[in-house]
Parts: C-alpha cells; structure tokens; sequence
C-alpha cells in the first residue's frame, strides 16, 4: 500500500505539467486578443503602446517560446501575473481558494450526510410512501440545474420568508474575522466569536445547500440500490439466522460494503464541485475561484486560466488518489498492487 501512494504521489507533478501545457496551448489557440483587457480601448490605434504593451507582457513573441517561459516559471512556483488584477495568479487563487472550498465542504456534509440517511431508510423501507418521496426528492435534486435551484431557494428564503440573510459570505456592514485558515466559520470560532460564527453559518447554509442537493440525490440513490444489493447478499442472512437485529444488519454488515461505490463517487464529486461551483458562487456574490475563473475566461486572461485549470486537475488527481486508499480500508478484499 505505502509503495502504490508514493509511487501515485511522485506521478501528480508530471500529470499536472500534462494537464498545464494542454490548457496553455487551449487558451493560447483562441481567436480572443488578450490586448482587450491590457490596454484602453481608446489606445488600440496607438502601434507603440499595443507593442510596448505587447513586449511588457511577453505577447510579442512566438508562442513555442511563450510556452518555454510559461512553464519554465511554472515548475518554480510561479503562475505568472493575472492580466485583470496586476497581481500574481498564485496569491488571487490563495485569497479565493479557501472561500470555494468552505463552501464545498459544507455542501459535501449537508450532501453526504442526508444522502446517506435518505438511502439508508429508503433501502430499510423499500416501496413504502418515504421510499417514493425519498426517490422523487433525490431524482429532483439531481436534475435540477443550479441556477434555476439557486435562484428560485434564494427569492424564497432570502426575499419572501427571510429565513436566511442575502447574498456573500458576510453582512455588508461585518468585519471578516483574522484570517487564520481562511474559513470564515472557522476563524470566527477560534477567535471565539460566537455572534460572527453564527452570521457566518447563516450565509453559507443556503448556498451549501443548493451545491449540495444534487449531491444528495446522488448519495442517496446509490446507497439505497447499493443497500439493496447487500442485503441480498449470504453473509447478511446468515447475521440474520445467527439472531442479529435489523439494525445491526443493516449498519454493521450490509452498510459497510454498500459504501464502496459511494467511496468512489464522493471523491470525485468533491473535485468536481471545487471547479464547478461557479454557478452557485455567481448567484449568491460567493468571493471564491468560480467567479475567478469566469472573470479570466471573459478576459482571455492567459495566466489566470492556467492558474485555474491547475488547481482543478490538482482537486481531481488528489481525490483519485483518496478514493483509492479509501477503497482499499473500506473492503480488505480489494488488495492494491504496488
């Protein structure tokens, strides 16, 4: 097992330099001109600000020898100089990063675990009246797209029942608490402010919620069928003819092994909301790397892009590898070649 990590581990770099020249070349092939968001437009006619503007940003030279530099500084850390803030991509993405992932965490927790409740007592009572509210819930909340979800929850708990606040991560008028991990949940509870936790909770609820519905109707569907499946199965009838209880059965003996399949999808449903929540980030004002990478696509802003793309392919190969060690505890049986 401790070989097959490292052996992954040391792959991830490689992978990455694939996934970045790929995404380099992508950007780099499209009809756009980056000048748009470099330069005025009223000093396009200008020739000599367009070239000084041009060589500032190595945009003058050939693009084999763009690449050479882009991924030459790449591979010592550095992502280049977002062309809409002036800044490095490395520290926009750092500043934005944990804003998605607060808000990813929290709506794999609300996904998983009412999923996983769901599943588990559809699959208990099977063709009952919960069983077919539960199904019909799930299936909804998986074909749903976001942006109707999003806005339709927002106009009713926001703006009709005012059960939860508005739009962002804070009120307009709150201080954000000492970034220490940059989860402003977090933060406020280790600077013991039980009042800014409790705003913070407040606004990252709905959001989270609507991110994570359609998990739920995936985790419930697959660990209802997968319930199913084991209950079926000789070692769970023998635990019954040994005189267990249902509920031993069900969590002790059939649970375990249905959550295998589950294992391998919430890993990559994890990487796939990190890069996919821009919908959700774009509805409720969420400062997070969505609504990053939507301002750089509109801007054909090169290095942000890049930046972007990175973190995602980072977010897909980490939970593949996750998933895999989880598979492996989850079912001693599936032995993990070295």
């Amino acid at each position: 097992m401790l070989r097959y990590i490292i052996r992954r581990v040391l792959g991830v770099p490689f992978l990455l330099l694939g996934v970045a020249s790929v995404a380099f070349i992508l950007s780099q092939s499209t009809k756009g001109d980056p000048l748009s968001a470099l330069v005025p437009e009223r000093m396009m006619n200008n020739p000599e600000i367009v070239q000084a503007v041009e060589a500032q940003w190595g945009l003058d030279k050939p693009l084999p020898v763009r690449y050479v530099v882009y991924m030459k500084n790449l591979v010592q850390g550095d992502m280049g100089t977002s062309f809409n803030t002036r800044r490095p991509v490395a520290r926009d993405i750092a500043e934005r990063l944990p804003a998605t992932l607060e808000l990813v965490v929290a709506a794999m927790i609300v996904g998983t675990t009412l999923g996983m409740a769901i599943g588990l007592l559809s699959a208990r009572f099977r063709h009952s009246i919960f069983d077919n509210a539960a199904r019909g819930f799930a299936l909804l909340g998986s074909s749903l797209p976001i942006f109707w979800s999003g806005l339709i929850m927002l106009y009713i708990f926001s703006v009709q029942l005012k059960w939860t606040p508005g739009t962002g991560r804070l009120d307009a008028r709150t201080q954000a608490p000492e970034g220490v991990t940059g989860f402003y949940t977090v933060d406020a509870l280790l600077a013991g402010n039980g009042g800014l936790f409790i705003e913070t909770l407040s606004h990252l609820a709905l959001p989270a919620l609507v991110l994570g519905w359609s998990v739920i109707g995936i985790v419930a569907r697959l660990v209802r069928s997968s319930l199913l499946d084991a209950l079926g199965q000789d070692y769970v009838r023998t635990a019954r003819a040994k005189g267990a209880s249902e509920r031993v059965v069900l969590i002790n003996h059939a649970l375990r092994n249905a959550l295998i399949p589950v294992l391998t999808v919430l890993g990559f449903t994890f990487a796939y909301l990190i890069t996919g929540a821009v919908l959700t980030e774009a509805i409720f004002s969420w400062p997070g790397i969505g609504s990053y990478a939507v301002s750089a696509a509109r801007s054909l802003d090169y290095p942000a892009i890049g930046g972007v793309t990175i973190v995602g392919a980072t977010a897909f190969l980490l939970a593949n590898l996750v998933t895999d060690i989880a598979y492996a505890w989850a079912n001693p049986r599936i032995k993990v070649s070295g």
